[in-house]
């Protein structure tokens, strides 16, 4: 976190100007302030770690509670892309958080023309930034203000999403009081406010359509001419508005900003798939970084919490990564076929004799039985929404090293329990 993380409105406090210590932290140097708190950069005296500590100023104890709860759901998340939070407190009136401190600048710096990155380099960061927030959203938290300032890049270009300090916790849709940037919010925010992991994608799609054209999705003079936009007009295509640009870049942006969230792309892993898909259309995307944004996505899945990174490489040598869309039948009772399938995105449903039995999500496994008992398939599954599939080709498996093997038998067993215990 740096000076580039705060927002533009003052925030009024003369007894922070001169402070030496916040709770056990040495201060050094006020970073900057902005609408939700005063920023420094201070010293952890015991471990001598230079960290940022935030202090935000609450007027009930309430709203300090809030923060708190707040501060614990953020906390929780522990990802390279996410900026890491140590510690929380009270100071005074005020309220602070210690993170971990970037030495870099926020992609507000990339979304203005005379300084527009590479399009490689901006589908890497938005990979990147997609890769975060599905870990976030899969620990049911949603950021809720994701925009340029609160995204940091590192010296590396390395992304690391800061300021979750209206996040929230959700097993479901939120309705919660209007909260975040009115410029980057979603449809459903300014609406309802009904919050949920899919308005986080809108308002990344903001960021992205910005970082390529270094010009606001929605622009306005003011919050209403903004707010109308979102709800109503759709942004230039990116392609007309920067050459070099592909096409499928539009179609990929069309999708993220769709005003009906049940439009949109449900899950940061399906978005993530589809700028792959654009990233090997350019000249100079490497595999290698391909492979390891697989990965990182892989390893958080429950299905592969035993797995290492060494074991996921070696699986996607063995497998490959589909997209399926919804209504489609991937799987037919009877059929004679022992490849199975882990859903990295999505949902499907499990039919036998044409009646729904079953519907399974984002990290389950399906079609594994006719694997293990060399057997016709019997039930027939469908796509309920559109899918990112892993689909593991048995016969290679078969010839992979004992340990993976091992690995998924294991899980296999696991899942069953699970199933016939109607646990998750």
């Amino acid at each position: 976190m740096n000076e580039d993380t705060v927002d533009d409105k003052p925030v009024p406090g003369k007894d922070l100007d001169n402070i030496d210590t916040v709770g056990r932290y040495k201060i050094i140097r006020k970073l900057g302030q902005g609408g939700s708190g005063v920023v420094y950069m201070g010293l952890d005296p015991y471990i001598k770690r230079i960290l940022a500590i935030k202090l935000s100023k609450f007027n009930t104890d309430k709203e300090k509670s809030h923060f708190f709860v707040e501060a614990q759901s953020a906390g929780r998340l522990s990802h390279p892309n996410i900026v890491s939070i140590y510690d929380a407190g009270i100071y005074k009136d005020y309220c602070y958080m210690a993170m971990e401190y970037v030495k870099g600048d926020t992609l507000k710096k990339y979304c203005k023309k005379v300084n527009l990155l590479p399009v490689n380099t901006v589908l890497k960061i938005i990979i990147n930034v997609c890769n975060a927030l599905d870990y976030a959203h899969k620990q049911k938290v949603i950021h809720r203000d994701i925009k340029p300032t609160n995204i940091m890049l590192d010296s590396a270009l390395f992304p690391k999403i800061t300021d979750f300090s209206i996040a929230h916790v959700s097993e479901a849709t939120l309705d919660m009081a209007l909260m975040g940037t009115p410029r980057y919010m979603s449809p459903e925010q300014l609406k309802d406010s009904k919050v949920s992991a899919i308005s986080d994608i809108f308002s990344l799609g903001c960021v992205f359509y910005e970082m390529l054209t270094g010009i606001k999705a929605f622009p306005g003079d003011n919050h209403f001419s903004i707010m109308y936009k979102i709800n109503n007009d759709n942004p230039e295509p990116v392609s007309n508005v920067r050459s070099g640009v592909p096409k499928i870049i539009d179609e990929i942006m069309q999708k993220t900003l769709a005003k009906n969230p049940g439009d949109r792309y449900q899950s940061c892993m399906e978005l993530a798939y589809d700028l792959r898909v654009a990233q090997r259309g350019l000249a100079g995307s490497q595999g290698n970084e391909r492979v390891n944004d697989i990965i990182g996505f892989i390893n958080h899945l429950p299905f592969f919490k035993s797995f290492t990174k060494k074991h996921i490489k070696e699986l996607l040598s063995v497998s490959r990564i589909s997209k399926v869309r919804k209504g489609k039948i991937i799987v037919s009772e009877g059929e004679i076929d022992d490849t199975f399938y882990i859903i990295l995105s999505g949902k499907v449903s499990i039919l036998k004799n044409n009646k729904g039995i079953a519907s399974v999500g984002q990290g389950e496994c399906f079609g594994e039985m006719a694997y293990i008992s060399g057997r016709a398939r019997t039930a027939t599954v469908v796509a309920e929404t559109d899918c990112i599939l892993l689909v593991i080709n048995a016969p290679l498996l078969d010839n992979s090293s004992e340990s993976i093997q091992l690995l998924f038998f294991k899980n296999f067993a696991l899942t069953l329990v699970n199933r016939f215990t109607g646990e998750s």
